[in-house]
């Protein structure tokens, strides 16, 4: 009787060894797995960290609104021929599109006017490689009301007159003798506008600021509207902008550095003959998202049909052997 009491208890005793050692063993999978499993997600999150740029497939551009329609049209038509492609682009103005560029928030900044020093050396600090490229031509147009009959040409000098904070200019009769005394609204793109430096620049060099009670935004629809609303208005823009609205808009003949007053259009623009406001139109390219298949594929697509586009919306094409220039040296900042 006490030897089979013996044995059972033998047989109990192995048993719950063997259940402690399943039991063991089960933990330890667990345990295993939990911590392999939090390792993969960290490492997918680390990966997911370094190389979003390189993994991403939406396309991030930014910047000029005047440089805006030609990109719009080379995304719409790049996303017909992809369905799969995601282009996003904005219009924070030629400053604001560098100031993501240098953030790291885009892949391409569209700019009307070139990199200013200040720019250049943020993205140094922020160790962004980039190459300009020049894409079109525009003629920043002068634009007033349609129903305004008494502006037949402006000079340089006047329009630093009219828009100048040291001006006092308020009427139209105080620009010109023989002109209404009719109070001038003024509408101007904001300052973090490339065509807003584009135009100071021009028209006021160093010596003075924009007038202080013009409209400013950084839309150039809003201008639009802001002209075509007042039969006193004026503002400067894009050519394309102009174009679109020519029906309720007059470009004003500028005077140019030969005397002769001439009025933006293509061929003006392309043979240089409407100075001093024919100006390059540029995207800026960051090298290091050109390893992004979906950067470097809508990039080239847009040097191969800028021209095309930029016809199109209203602007003036660069000679063919321009963007073949610039599609070498895309391949050769990807290493193709």
């Amino acid at each position: 009787m006490k030897s089979k009491s013996l044995l059972v208890l033998a047989m109990i005793s192995l048993l719950l060894v063997v259940l402690t050692a399943c039991g063991n063993t089960e933990d330890s999978e667990e345990s295993g797995n939990e911590e392999a499993s939090s390792k993969t997600e960290q490492n997918t999150s680390e990966k997911g960290n370094s190389a979003s740029e390189n993994e991403t497939t939406e396309v991030m551009v930014d910047g000029s609104s005047t440089v805006f329609p030609i990109m719009e049209a080379v995304a719409e038509e790049y996303q017909k021929e992809n369905p799969d492609a995601r282009v996003n682009i904005g219009t924070s103005g030629s400053g604001g599109g560098f100031e993501k560029f240098a953030a790291g928030e885009t892949h391409i900044s569209n700019a009307s006017r070139p990199i200013k020093n200040e720019e250049k050396a943020a993205l140094e600090e922020a160790g962004i490689d980039y190459t300009e490229f020049e894409i079109a031509l525009d003629g920043l147009s002068i634009v007033v009301n349609k129903e305004n009959d008494w502006v037949d040409q402006l000079t340089v000098e006047e329009l630093n007159k009219m828009w100048s904070a040291d001006g006092d200019v308020t009427t139209w009769a105080d620009v010109r003798e023989g002109w209404p005394e009719e109070e001038i609204q003024f509408y101007s793109p904001g300052a973090d506008s490339g065509t807003f430096d584009y135009f100071s620049e021009v028209v006021f060099g160093e010596e003075s600021d924009i007038r202080q009670d013009a409209s400013l935004s950084e839309d150039d629809n809003v201008l639009v509207q802001g002209v075509t609303g007042s039969k006193n208005g004026i503002s400067y823009f894009g050519y394309a902008y102009y174009a679109e609205n020519k029906d309720q808009l007059k470009a004003v003949p500028i005077v140019n550095d030969s005397g002769e007053a001439v009025t933006p259009n293509q061929e003006t623009v392309q043979s240089g003959e409407y100075n001093p406001f024919a100006r390059p139109l540029f995207i800026y390219v960051k090298h290091s998202a050109l390893e992004n298949v979906s950067v470097y594929n809508f990039t080239k697509y847009a040097l191969e049909n800028a021209g095309a586009m930029a016809e199109s919306v209203g602007y003036v094409a660069k000679p063919e052997s321009a963007y073949e220039e610039a599609l070498n040296k895309l391949d050769e900042i990807a290493g193709k």
